[in-house]
């Protein structure tokens, strides 16, 4: 799946827009390596997403094309709380 569709999906980022602005911008690594809107995500990937002076970083857990509001924190794993800078 697109990373920017897992954003949008797992409810990390709100609209997908946003979340395509947010790779644009650098603001997006997966494992470690800076991405754009159309890198693929599997399960097993270390996500971390810059917002401002924040940075969230993730353990992707799965990739399902949809998911209701109850369901999409089961799509990731928090690493770490938020720190600082981009990791």
């Amino acid at each position: 799946m697109r990373v920017d569709k897992y954003l949008k999906v797992s409810r990390l980022i709100k609209r997908r827009t946003v979340a395509n602005e947010a790779c644009d911008g650098g603001r997006v690594s997966i494992n470690g390596r800076v991405v754009k809107a159309g890198a693929e995500v599997k399960p097993g990937d270390v996500l971390s997403v810059a917002f401002g002076e924040r940075t969230l970083t993730v353990e992707v857990v799965s990739v399902d094309e949809h998911a209701s509001r109850a369901d999409a924190p089961a799509m990731y794993r928090e690493l770490g709380g938020q720190t600082k800078g981009m990791a």
